[in-house]
């Protein structure tokens, strides 16, 4: 099933995105799903913050083909239930969040936070697990600065252990800085990003386009 053959990078302002990467914490090497701008609309003009890249492993294809092979990229990016069957499916994802405008930890993982709280409470699910594993999601962040051109690496593993990197400019570091073993917290880290109401409307809607041509050229090859 594809994509064993590389996609093409994706280029969001000035931050490139390459077509495969081997994420820290991670044997396998996972395919650019999508990636689009963060951006916030500040006294009517749009301010874009940060360029999000998301990987996926070649297997999520297979996971994902039974319900969504056959619909059009404009039909995944209106459904919910894809992007959920992305965030919870069985296999491991990647995340990487490069700064366009600079940026302290502190601002950054209290978006994130409050969010994945959102998420939480909306779905009836907030415990203390989740309330400890988002003070320690914060406490990861609290020293670092994240000047333009610097990344915050996120590796969702299959078991559902979120695994946070740093890079101060477009490389991959081989080690994590830390590891959270909270499965509802790395789920919800990628839901805010790309779920209802994801903060990358331009990433949900480049996964959808590419995961839309992948899913009709597996149909395609009989696979």
């Amino acid at each position: 099933m594809s994509p064993a053959v590389p996609l093409s990078e994706i280029q969001v302002e000035n931050v490139t995105f390459p077509p495969a990467v081997k994420p820290p914490a991670s044997n396998n090497t996972l395919f650019l799903g999508g990636a689009g701008v963060r951006g916030l609309e500040i006294e009517g003009k749009f301010i874009k913050f940060t360029a999000i890249g998301v990987y996926l492993e070649d297997n999520s294809l297979q996971s994902l083909a039974a319900k969504w092979k056959g619909k059009s990229a404009q039909e995944l990016t209106d459904s919910v239930e894809f992007f959920r069957d992305i965030v919870r499916g069985p296999f491991e994802k990647f995340m990487r969040v490069t700064m366009i405008l600079p940026l302290t930890g502190l601002q950054f993982s209290e978006k994130v936070a409050e969010n994945c709280v959102n998420i939480w409470k909306s779905l009836g699910i907030y415990t203390d697990a989740e309330a400890k594993a988002i003070e320690k999601f914060q406490q990861v962040f609290k020293e670092e600065t994240f000047p333009p051109g610097s990344s915050i690496l996120f590796t969702l593993s299959t078991h559902g252990s979120l695994a946070i990197s740093f890079s101060k400019d477009g490389s991959v570091p081989e080690t994590e800085n830390a590891v959270i073993e909270n499965k509802l917290l790395s789920e919800a880290v990628l839901e805010s990003m790309i779920g209802k109401h994801g903060v990358s409307p331009a990433a949900k809607q480049s996964l959808a386009t590419t995961l839309s041509e992948l899913l009709k050229e597996s149909n395609e090859n009989g696979n």
